[in-house]
């Protein structure tokens, strides 16, 4: 099955990673969500994907020299649409969301919280609807390493130089995640021969998300899960 992972929620329409965007993107038709977990200073595991605070709320600075405290105080903007939350943490995420008949991809944006994310994720029962993802080789291994039973993903794009597909290997891990350009039918055939899933990201517009579902990819993540909905339905 397809899964359509809505990025950081309905991204493109509400404010990123918070539970507004993420019950939007449900509600537009995603069957899947991707999202973020970074630590705060005092050990809070939240949902967000810069380091920094700057682009997308009203604070400043990184987000690991904050308390969750002063996290909470802080409002989270979608510009465009005049759309504004709160950041959430993951524990509020995996209680309104872990439940759901859902396929979740949870990138580890810090090196160390793997043991965390998934202690957490376990009291939720996640562990077989949960893929863990990162840019950073070494989180994932570690993540293997902690709960061998959790699906691991290496996210890569055009300038990766360690060669994505020989080192996922090494550690057993299941999903290739290329960036959407990069994809060719070819690759993907390949890739699933080798016995890996693809799922891509940096799926911008609308012809890149009909490219990526033609090239054969499992799924993508994407900011407007509604065109993509909308598309994978027109197909049938």
């Amino acid at each position: 099955m397809f899964v359509n992972y809505a990025h950081r929620g309905a991204s493109t329409y509400y404010p990123e990673n918070t539970l507004s965007s993420f019950y939007a993107g449900v509600f537009m038709g995603a069957n899947g969500i991707e999202t973020d977990v970074h630590r705060t200073k005092d050990g809070v595991l939240v949902l967000f994907h810069d380091d920094a605070l700057d682009r997308v709320t009203d604070g400043h600075g990184p987000v690991s020299g904050c308390t969750y405290d002063e996290l909470a105080r802080l409002t989270v903007f979608n510009a465009d649409y005049g759309r504004a939350d709160k950041i959430t943490t993951l524990e509020d995420f995996l209680r309104y969301f872990g439940w759901r008949d859902l396929t979740f991809a949870v990138e580890l944006k810090q090196e160390g919280v793997e043991k965390e994310t998934i202690d957490l994720l376990n009291r939720y029962r996640m562990r077989d609807k949960t893929i863990l993802t990162s840019f950073t080789f070494e989180n994932i291994a570690r993540a293997r390493e902690i709960d061998p039973g959790y699906k691991v993903g290496y996210l890569f794009g055009p300038k990766n130089t360690d060669d994505p597909v020989s080192r996922l290997r090494s550690i057993g891990g299941e999903q290739l995640c290329p960036r959407a350009d990069m994809l060719t039918k070819e690759w993907v055939g390949e890739m699933h021969r080798l016995g890996f899933s693809v799922r891509a990201w940096g799926v911008k517009d609308e012809a890149m998300m009909a490219h990526a579902v033609l090239c054969g990819a499992d799924g993508m993540t994407v900011n407007f899960p509604d065109k993509l909905h909308e598309y994978l339905n027109g197909q049938r």
